[in-house]
Formats: structure tokens, sequence, C-alpha cells
């Protein structure tokens, strides 16, 4: 029987305090009968641990929800790991966990993501891509932005616009593996970074008045 166990709750917390950088170390898989899975788990998804809790929290809104979407998507990833043959191991782990987090809203606030499917049938008919990289005084004034203003700019977003953010600004996916982590043409990755900053961008300017 394999137990995979993440970090205490204390150090999800200590994460966060030191701005979402560097590993959550003190996660383990136990396996009664060791084998190249569990060296392969610890080695492809314990690194990224980080980065998924980030993910599930910004996704849920909870900490304590994404503690559990992110201890599923572990259980998830574990059973998983030997069909993994990729080069990159956390795109495929930020899919799980976003997956997951996605199903536990279903099951558990559906009134959560009530829209994301209209939106993305609107996307994939009217993508307009633009240039979300272009540097204008807009993107200069979220840069600018303190941090709380900016988290509660971003919390307010619709969910789909909220994670491309997320991806791109705070964990730097590139649009290619936002794709695959969202399962989203690259054109519509580029609109929603678009249009979520324009929130973002527009939420800032009203509570700076």
């Amino acid at each position: 029987m394999t137990v995979v166990s993440l970090p205490r709750r204390d150090a999800f917390r200590a994460h966060e305090r030191a701005g979402g950088r560097g590993e959550i170390r003190d996660a383990h898989t136990e396996d009664e009968d060791t084998g190249d899975a569990n060296a392969r788990f610890n080695q492809l998804v314990l690194p990224h641990l980080g980065d998924a809790y980030s993910l599930a929290r910004w996704i849920t809104g909870s900490r304590a929800d994404a503690e559990d979407v992110v201890q599923d998507a572990c259980l998830r990833a574990f059973r998983a790991i030997d069909g993994f043959a990729g080069a990159n191991a956390r795109p495929w782990l930020l899919t799980i966990v976003r997956n997951t987090a996605y199903t536990w809203l279903r099951k558990n606030r559906p009134s959560a993501i009530l829209g994301v499917e209209d939106l993305e049938g609107v996307e994939a008919a009217q993508a307009t891509p633009g240039d979300p990289e272009r540097t204008t005084p807009e993107t200069e004034l979220i840069a600018k932005a303190d941090a709380a203003s900016l988290e509660a700019a971003i919390a307010a977003l619709p969910a789909a616009y909220r994670e491309t953010m997320i991806l791109r600004d705070v964990q730097g996916l590139s649009y290619r593996e936002i794709a695959e982590v969202t399962g989203v043409p690259i054109g519509t990755v580029m609109s929603r970074l678009a249009r979520g900053r324009d929130h973002v961008i527009k939420a800032i300017g009203r509570s700076a008045a």
C-alpha cells in the first residue's frame, strides 16, 4: 500500500510567506514495495508541490481546500507516474491539479465555476489574442501595485482569466504550457491573459481613485 504524505500545514504557510519561492521539502512517499514509481514521484512531482498548492489555492479560494485538492492530485499523479514520458513534469502536474480542483469545485461548490464553460465557448469563436506582453502604462501600473490590491483584483477575476494570469504572471509558464494545462488554444490563452490584465488594471485604478 502506498501512502503519499504532504507537508504539514505550516510548511504551506511558510511557502506562502516566502512569496511562493522555493520547494516544499518535507513531503515524501512511503511504499511497502519500494520501486521505480516511488523514486519517480519524488523526483518529478515533489519539486513542484509549491506551484501545485498555489494554483489550487487560487482556483478554490481556500488554503484548506487547496491542501485537500493537492493531496488528491498527488494520489492521481502517483497512479499515473509510470505513464509520464515527457521532459517537463511541471505542466503535467499542474494539469492534474487544475482538473482535480475543478472536479472538487463541481462536487462541493458548483456555483464557483458557473459561466466557465460558457466563457470557453464564446472565446473559442471570438478569440482576440492581441499582444499581452506589450509594455504599456497600464501594465506598468500592475507591476507597481501593492500586493494586497493586486491579489484582491486577481481573486475577483472570472476563473478562466484568474488561472491564466496565475500560470503566466506568477508561475511563469509559456503560452504553450498554459494551453496544455488548461486545454484551450494558444490564441485563447493570450486573449484570456490580455482580458484578465485589463480587468485587473481597471480594478486597481478604481481602488486607487
